[in-house]
């Protein structure tokens, strides 16, 4: 017999979960540690991995009190395992994206089998035929997410927080939508508040403000209270989670005190969140903009998802009608609450991913049982056409990538934005063909692209060379320049002030300074633009290792170290 069409899209979607799964595990030590944060957390999960402490984070010998110990956990697991290297860095926060699609699996695999898709319902799309395609394309569309692609193949916290927070709601979804009032609810609302320890481990305060957050805009948006049996959870559930959280923040409040309460909680967050301390400023509005990013390919479906919000249900006592409420209510919140931050990152609002996952695949299912998606779709089409000449543009004029790169990804845009345009009707096959184009042009990008951007933003390969040429136990200073991949690649070699920060020199002088007080020799990284200050410098003589078209690394020597 051949099998229904649904039935067929829903094996495409298992089967396509095969290769992104290996994706996110692919190439991971492909580049070098990028940016101002992915080489310091490395370098801090590496000086607890060398001590052999799983409590106090510390940063070029300095105590380093910025964020809670989870992400340098899977970090040191992964040094255990595999050795001190990118790959072993970065497999735990890939893992978590992996885990957080996981998590949307399970939740939206019991909401079918609960039979929780109906006709009649908010969406007359959730019937036998289409439901069980729900709980793969909801984990596929995360995958495929712009912001999970990046922020998972990097060493992010964010990653890390979307996944625990994930657990958490995951969680809740299943005991309100599914077995809410029942013996079993217990273990659901114990997966929520265990899943709010791990948070409180992965970021801190976000843990626990993100997901009781969410719930309470639920509420909110329902204008009806919480069930009383979550209300009696509390009562064990929350010692649950800081009995969780407990297993870090004990010993580190036992082991440094009020410096580690000032440190983390006042400073880095509650001064964070209202003030621009660290210099993080943008408009209030700015994660409207990021949400449309890091949801790409995506974005325009869940823009008319979200338009279609106004139809449903939002008091309704039917079970099925509450996921799309408590996914909204997932969305709104983390954008809302760091939109009155001070200090404002783009992987702030990552959290969000899955609840933008889960309200568009519930919306492409109703598209795809109505056959009314063409405007949708053919403007995803445009979208595609959009992203592939801004990719070529700024490939050419900004990035200087190879031809053949740029010429793969906008094949590969081009084509699967002609079937958008060209086909609309067939909504199945183009969501398979977006989402199979979305894994080639990230491969093509980790191939040929990844390697020339990370190449100018990290100084590995000047270490690197410095080392063949005998210079690794030189002591390295920074001039005119503040170089964070240095404090992973050239760790134990840079002096560090009694801020924790790394020093950076304010003139060539200083140099030859530094050089004498080093036995006539130091490494410096110096910018390109500021290397002819040093050659003014009468008595110091210099070797250039090489440059990265933003900085060099130059051997300085005292005269009278030749």
């Amino acid at each position: 017999m051949k099998p229904q069409p649904s039935e067929t899209f829903r094996r495409c979607l298992l089967l396509l979960l095969l290769p992104f799964a290996a994706f996110y595990c692919y190439g991971l030590g492909a580049i070098p540690f990028v940016g101002p944060d992915e080489p310091r957390y490395a370098e801090v999960a590496r000086e607890m991995f060398v001590r052999h402490d799983w409590i106090s984070p510390t940063l070029g010998g300095h105590l380093w009190f910025e964020k809670p110990a989870l992400l340098y956990w899977l970090m040191m697991v992964g040094y255990r395992v595999l050795g001190v290297s990118e790959y072993a860095a970065r497999l735990g926060p890939a893992l978590c994206g992996l885990l957080t699609a996981l998590w949307i699996y399970w939740f939206g695999s019991r909401l079918v089998m609960a039979q929780q898709f109906v006709d009649g319902s908010i969406g007359a799309h959730r019937d036998a035929t289409w439901r069980r395609c729900f709980p793969a394309l909801s984990a596929l569309l995360f995958l495929s997410c712009a912001g999970t692609i990046v922020f998972s193949r990097g060493a992010s916290f964010d990653i890390v927080v979307t996944m625990t927070v994930t657990l958490a709601l995951s969680s809740f979804l299943v005991w309100d939508t599914t077995i809410a009032d029942s013996s079993r609810g217990t273990f659901a609302l114990a997966g929520f508040y265990v899943g709010v320890g791990l948070s409180l481990l992965a970021k801190g305060l976000v843990g626990i403000v993100v997901p009781f957050g969410v719930i309470g805009c639920y509420y909110a948006l329902r204008r009806s209270w919480p069930r009383r049996q979550f209300l009696l959870s509390l009562v064990w559930g929350l010692p649950l989670a800081l009995a969780i959280a407990a297993i870090w923040y004990a010993p580190m409040i036992s082991r440094h005190g009020w410096a580690f309460i000032d440190q983390f909680f006042v400073q880095h967050h509650f001064a964070r969140f209202v003030s621009n301390k660290y210099h993080h400023p943008q408009p209030f509005y700015f994660y409207l903009p990021i949400l449309a990013l890091l949801v790409l390919p995506w974005t325009i479906c869940l823009i008319v998802a979200l338009v279609d919000a106004k139809d449903w249900e939002w008091r309704t006592p039917a079970a099925w009608d509450r996921f799309p409420l408590i996914s909204l209510a997932w969305l709104i919140t983390p954008v809302a609450f760091f939109s009155f931050s001070g200090s404002k990152l783009p992987g702030y609002i990552l959290p969000a991913l899955p609840a933008a996952a889960l309200i568009t695949s519930d919306a492409l299912l109703g598209l795809i049982k109505r056959n009314n998606g063409g405007l949708a779709i053919r403007l995803t089409g445009a979208l595609l056409f959009v992203l592939g000449g801004a990719g070529a543009f700024y490939g050419v004029r900004h990035a200087a990538l190879p031809a053949a790169c740029i010429a793969g990804v906008v094949l590969v845009t081009l084509l699967a934005g002609g079937i958008a345009l060209l086909r609309p009707q067939s909504l199945q096959l183009v969501i398979a063909i977006t989402m199979i184009a979305t894994l080639a042009v990230y491969l093509i990008a980790l191939k040929c692209g990844a390697p020339v951007f990370a190449q100018r933003e990290s100084v590995k390969v000047l270490f690197q060379a410095a080392d063949a040429r005998g210079y690794q136990s030189l002591p390295v200073v920074q001039l005119q320049t503040l170089q964070r991949s240095a404090e992973f690649y050239a760790a134990g070699r840079l002096p560090y002030g009694p801020d924790g920060e790394p020093v950076v020199l304010n003139n060539a002088a200083q140099v030859a300074e530094a050089a004498q007080r080093s036995g006539g020799r130091v490494l410096v990284l110096v910018p390109l633009g500021y290397l002819g200050k040093l050659y003014q410098i009468p008595n110091l003589a210099l070797e250039v290792i090489g440059n990265n078209t933003q900085v060099a690394l130059v051997v300085a020597r005292t005269r009278t170290d030749l």
